[in-house]
């Protein structure tokens, strides 16, 4: 019923919306489509998955592709939770499959959905013990690396799992499976511009990350550094993005291009001065912006016209402002073979605009989900129930809280950036309320299996 519910929602966004929601950085991905090579802000997993669906020329075709893979993360997410209470199985779904903002988000042409998608997959497989299966969860996190660098600590995330579970040989194989697309992709971004890396604005983004706090009268900064310095308090700053894409930005008013290497190497310079000389003001900033993850309502952030995006829009959107995006916007013509745009259809649109008003997961409840494991885990303990090896909840829930942590410490908070992690805390959520007895076989070594004890006088 749940799976039936996130179709039909899904069906509403394509004859509402047609063919597909635009962002900024979708212009970007269709640039790269056309010229293969790497982006110095954001890798090209996303442009390489609009490459396979260009023989179809729409963007239409995109958006359903994206829709389905929504729902495939939610029938992964059934599937794996499956071994805890049918309930808590078909509870862990609902907000990948019924939330309005999900939906939302595989209507953007951005690449969150696939990352999303790819990530849940390696999940799905990661308690696997075949070395197929252990190949196949290193490419999926090379895959969801290569879409968004915030993978990249997945990678250690899921090989210490395996070490963590004695299986020191699949960790040595899922990091070979991993690391060989990634070094590969290194390989093209240092043959395209002399620099080691996925990207070039890794310092940059942090720079922008640390002007929240920086006070250059207490870092001191070297001459070559003050230019990037703000005067203005802290408390009177703008959001952090602005000190990267704002004309009035230090960094941006340096000579040539934001992303150079001088520029981004001195940007990376500025921000480790700052968080060395004043990481308490770092952690305080990483937990506020953290902590907006957290709230109930939905206040604007970090702007007007970036939260607007999240939205199912009214009005048809205009043709785009800036001058890159006009230029994507040429190339998306050429994807399209033909006028770009998004055309909205009453009543359909109306429908899902009433719904994405109303449904939503809210903050809170996000917290008391990712709070469920380990207050669990303590109930057992205390109760004497230990279980024997690593819960089954681990691996989907540290998954979760680095997803959710890591732009909140090295860029800022964005509402679409929580999504991906949601489906992984309700797994873990799930998962932690032990293995349904009823389905599972009587022996003790399979319950131990799944991280919990089951008493063996329990007869099925």
């Amino acid at each position: 019923m749940v799976l039936a519910l996130g179709t039909a929602l899904r069906a509403l966004a394509m004859l509402g919306y047609r063919p597909a929601l635009w962002f900024p950085d979708t212009y970007t991905y269709v640039v790269t489509v056309f010229k293969p090579r790497p982006d110095l802000v954001r890798p090209a997993g996303y442009s390489m998955f609009l490459k396979l669906l260009e023989p179809f020329h729409g963007f239409g075709v995109v958006a359903a592709a994206q829709h389905l893979l929504g729902l495939a993360a939610g029938v992964l997410v059934y599937r794996v939770a499956r071994r805890a209470p049918r309930w808590a199985a078909t509870l862990a779904t609902v907000p990948v499959l019924l939330d309005a903002y999900q939906v939302e988000l595989e209507h953007l042409l951005v690449s969150d959905t696939l990352f999303m998608f790819l990530v849940v997959a390696a999940v799905a497989l990661g308690r696997a013990e075949r070395r197929g299966a252990v190949v196949a969860v290193g490419l999926l996190l090379a895959a969801a690396t290569l879409t968004r660098t915030v993978g990249q600590p997945l990678i250690v995330l899921f090989a210490a799992w395996f070490v963590l579970r004695r299986r020191v040989g699949l960790a040595g194989v899922l990091l070979a499976a991993a690391l060989v697309p990634v070094v590969a992709y290194g390989a093209w971004f240092y043959a395209t511009y002399q620099r080691v890396g996925l990207v070039g604005a890794n310092g940059a983004f942090l720079y922008a990350r640390t002007m929240s706090f920086a006070d250059c009268a207490r870092m001191d900064p070297p001459p070559d550094l003050k230019v990037l310095c703000d005067p203005r308090p802290p408390e009177r700053r703008p959001p952090s993005q602005e000190y990267i894409w704002a004309k009035d930005s230090p960094l941006v008013k340096l000579p040539g291009i934001t992303f150079t290497k001088e520029n981004d190497d001195l940007a990376g310079r500025f921000a480790a001065l700052a968080i060395t000389r004043q990481p308490l003001d770092y952690a305080a900033s990483v937990l506020a912006e953290l902590g907006r993850t957290f709230t109930w309502s939905r206040p604007v952030y970090p702007d007007p016209e970036i939260y607007g995006y999240y939205e199912f829009p009214v009005t048809e959107p205009g043709p785009p402002g800036r001058y890159p995006a006009r230029v994507g916007a040429e190339y998306a013509k050429l994807y399209e073979q033909g006028a770009i745009g998004t055309k909205i259809v009453e009543p359909y649109a109306g429908w899902l605009r009433a719904y994405q008003s109303m449904a939503r997961l809210p903050g809170p409840v996000l917290l008391g989900v990712l709070l469920l494991p380990p207050v669990a885990a303590v109930a057992r303990r205390r109760r004497g129930r230990r279980p024997a090896g690593a819960p089954a909840w681990l691996v989907p829930w540290s998954a979760a809280i680095v997803l959710l942590a890591t732009p909140a410490a090295a860029a800022e908070f964005d509402y679409r950036y929580v999504l991906p992690a949601v489906p992984l805390a309700c797994l873990a959520a799930a998962l932690s309320i032990g293995p349904n007895v009823l389905r599972q076989s009587g022996s003790n070594r399979r319950a131990k299996e799944f991280g919990d004890d089951i008493p063996p006088n329990v007869r099925l």
